[in-house]
């Protein structure tokens, strides 16, 4: 906490006002805004990806630093401050070194989260934070590199990419649409996540899919409770039916309190899933691209025994990278709890308690001017300890608040990109990603066509 009773404190970080801040705002966040911050819109992110939208925020970010030096920059709109963060040590700072001045229950998630869990870790503080975080890191095996019901997952993905591939025209290349490779995604998060009966329930999905809809807009549309306690519902059900491997399982057999509100966790766990779908089919498309890495990650996923789980240690850094790239979480927010002090090129400045901030992942992760590998497909930094020199990468967040699902996530993700490659030849039909050029900011993921032809 700053001392404000001194003469010689620091003078408050100086803010952007008025029309310049709502232009650097709308530079800055209008394209994730836009695009859908909690259920991506397919139409909006074509138009960014026309627009190369994400270019803006680049932009925008450089010029802050330019003008106002590398310490947060406040921007004053209407009803909120947002502290826009320039520096990677502030990343840092912020996420690992002192999250207890910055809580992860920011005013915006809260209003975009609560529409579908409004118990969720993300949401919560104090005490029954610390106690949800426990409770997901115990059903999602947070520390291991493979869940304990790791076999069950890949028997999972396995025979879903089976059916892919052994449907009509089976034994011909097969054109694979970002709808159909998503819906198989989904199969598989429903079987994982609920059990097998939920396979081809996707009425839960599409309730979800609808309440984050809600979320998109925060606090400026009424909540639906009534389609939220339907949702919930559905959860319990699968809950108590306590499927064989399955996450519903664990959850039926765990021993917490009921403020913990264990069923209330999941609906995270399915909203990350979708991110992390995203996330694979992207890969894909650079593996594809890139035929040099792609044999290597053919090699990978041959390599070990069918139907055994594997660490997957290339393929998951795949994954990384198709985070680092485009990132699924466009920007971390937090709230300060205390007044703080930034230090910048010439000056300390203080940010006052309360205050917004903002870690762009979208502007770090290819921002050129610090990182070499900004603009190619690089997943050895994710292998060689080139990425832990730089703490502005964030797949998956950092410090405490790092998302609890994210070995779970990494491995389900990589061990699909491991049985269509041991399966498949895979080509890329659009759009054109060529290892010659600089990767674009912007990438629609729904305009991605894949062609896949079984292997023989």
């Amino acid at each position: 906490m700053t001392d404000t009773s001194t003469d010689d404190r620091p003078a408050v970080a100086p803010a952007v006002t008025g029309p310049r801040a709502l232009a650097y705002a709308a530079r800055l966040m209008g394209p994730s805004i836009t695009s859908g911050v909690i259920l991506r819109r397919p139409a909006a992110m074509a138009l960014a990806e026309k627009v190369d939208a994400n270019a803006a925020t680049l932009a925008a970010m450089r010029e802050l630093r330019l003008r106002y030096g590398s310490a947060p920059v406040q921007l004053a709109l209407p009803g909120r401050t947002i502290a826009v963060v320039l520096d990677p040590a502030d990343v840092r700072r912020i996420l690992v070194d002192s999250p207890e001045d910055f809580t992860a229950a920011n005013r915006e998630k809260i209003g975009a989260l609560g529409p579908f869990q409004p118990h969720g870790v993300l949401i919560s503080r104090g005490r029954l934070r610390d106690e949800r975080r426990a409770f997901n890191e115990q059903v999602l095996d947070t520390p291991q590199p493979l869940h304990h019901l790791a076999s069950a997952f890949v028997a999972v993905v396995d025979e879903e990419v089976d059916t892919l591939l052994s449907g009509p025209g089976a034994g011909a290349p097969r054109p694979v649409s970002a709808d159909e490779f998503l819906q198989l995604w989904w199969r598989v998060v429903r079987r994982v996540v609920l059990g097998a009966s939920a396979r081809d329930d996707e009425t839960v999905t599409d309730r979800l899919r609808s309440l984050r809809g809600n979320g998109n807009w925060s606090y400026f549309v009424p909540q639906r409770r009534r389609a939220r306690d339907r949702f919930i519902d559905d959860l319990y059900s699968y809950v108590d039916a306590a499927e064989p491997n399955s996450l519903a399982a664990v959850v039926a057999h765990s021993r917490v309190g009921g403020a913990v509100d264990p069923v209330g966790q999941m609906p995270q766990w399915l909203f990350a899933f979708d991110a992390a779908g995203m996330a694979t089919l992207r890969a894909l498309a650079l593996l594809a691209s890139h035929p040099d890495l792609e044999r290597r990650g053919v090699e990978e996923a041959s390599a070990g025994d069918v139907g055994r789980p594997q660490a997957l240690p290339f393929l998951r850094a795949c994954i990384l990278e198709s985070i680092r790239l485009w990132p699924t979480t466009p920007a971390i927010l937090r709230d300060s709890t205390v007044d703080t002090e930034w230090t910048g090129d010439s000056s300390t400045r203080i940010v006052r308690a309360g205050t917004a901030f903002a870690i762009l992942a979208s502007g770090f992760h290819r921002d050129a001017d610090a990182l070499p590998f900004a603009d190619r497909f690089a997943p050895d930094i994710w292998l060689d300890g080139t990425a832990e020199q730089y703490p502005q990468l964030v797949p998956f967040s950092a410090g405490p608040v790092v998302c609890p699902g994210q070995n779970l996530v990494s491995f389900t993700a990589s061990s699909m990109l491991a049985s269509i490659l041991a399966r498949s030849g895979v080509a890329l039909t659009n759009p054109a990603l060529a290892p010659s050029r600089p990767l674009p900011p912007t990438l629609n993921t729904y305009g991605v066509e894949l062609s896949l032809e079984p292997r023989t």
